[in-house]
């Protein structure tokens, strides 16, 4: 069973934190259920850390960290999923991992409902969907001011994945369909692409050639040319997708499937699913690790993260965080 430790609220009135020694390297867990975070040795699979919010219903989906692993992003989305109605977050809190401690937050000025923070180390640039704005805002991650904003011009941009070399943006429109294309440099859209009635999540493939979003309507998974911007071929999936991240060696993409409890691994040479891996229920948001040895598969309503070896291609353990895990990190 999950373990709860809490101190007094922090003075921001949000969060608190259960200390213990760090170890070398952190999986972090965004629990929508609980609205905490989980921090996990991923060596032992144990919760080592539990920051908890301090607002029963109020919660962030999705994490990031610093390039040294010292800092963690995480923006606070509301109290519902998108497109519903509800309480639209207004900020993001700055997690100080080695000391467990809220250190600060970032304040959009109004309800954007922030949801998805990605770090571009090589511009040493930091940027979050900010969906009810329609655009992808960008943060100094040192300093944490707002730097400006990239226009997606569409609703509900939730997800957001760039090139390597930062200077491409994809974002997952969900509601639209549709997948905007970004020019990260000069701050404006390059393209909208239609997909379907409603999409889920975005990557970019190791080379980034390619782009991934799962079709909400029917079992198959959209793959677009970075080229010509356009559907270049679909995926067949045993269910409908969701969360998707491409191996390092350029071999493979991991597809969450909840409607199914598995994970697909498509071989993007043939782009056809050639196995599929049975995990908890609901998986959604899939992490490769840095050493590309392991894939994380946060199992939504199952409470439990699924440690992948990508060299058998079988759960080696699981881990428990919290309910409706989703958003996952890592800290090195």
């Amino acid at each position: 069973m999950r373990k709860s430790f809490f101190l007094s609220l922090l003075p921001i009135g949000f969060f608190s934190a259960f200390i213990v020694a760090a170890p070398a390297q952190s999986l972090l867990v965004v629990n929508q259920g609980d609205s905490d975070l989980s921090i996990v040795n991923p060596a032992s699979g144990q919760e080592v850390a539990i920051i908890h919010e301090g607002t029963p219903g109020v919660h962030g989906h999705e994490i990031t960290t610093s390039a040294d692993g010292k800092t963690a992003y995480m923006p606070i989305y509301g109290n519902v999923g998108v497109g519903k109605p509800g309480l639209n977050g207004h900020e993001m809190l700055i997690i100080d991992l080695p000391s467990r401690k809220i250190v600060g937050h970032v304040d959009f000025g109004h309800g954007v409902r922030p949801h998805l923070p990605v770090l571009d180390p090589a511009r040493n640039l930091l940027y979050v969907t900010t969906e009810l704005d329609k655009t992808v805002t960008i943060i100094d991650p040192q300093t944490h001011k707002i730097l400006g904003a990239i226009p997606t011009g569409q609703e509900q941009s939730h997800m957001l994945a760039l090139s390597h070399d930062g200077t491409r943006g994809y974002t997952a429109n969900v509601g639209p369909g549709t997948v905007s294309v970004l020019d990260m440099v000069n701050r404006k859209t390059m393209a909208v692409i239609p997909v379907s009635d409603k999409v889920q999540r975005i990557s970019v493939s190791h080379d980034d050639k390619l782009a991934f979003t799962s079709d909400q309507i029917k079992p198959r998974l959209a793959v677009i040319d970075t080229a010509t911007n356009k559907i270049k071929t679909w995926v067949a999936l045993p269910g409908l997708g969701y969360g998707s991240a491409a191996t390092a060696d350029g071999r493979w993409l991991l597809v969450a499937v909840p409607t199914v409890d598995q994970v697909s691994v498509v071989d993007l040479a043939t782009m056809k699913v050639v196995r599929n891996i049975a995990v908890p229920s609901k998986p959604q948001e899939v992490l490769i690790r840095p050493d590309g040895k392991v894939a994380y598969v946060s199992c939504n309503t199952s409470a439990k993260v699924a440690a992948i070896d990508l060299s058998h291609w079988k759960v080696q353990k699981l881990i428990t965080a919290g309910n409706f895990a989703d958003g996952l990190a890592w800290a090195k």
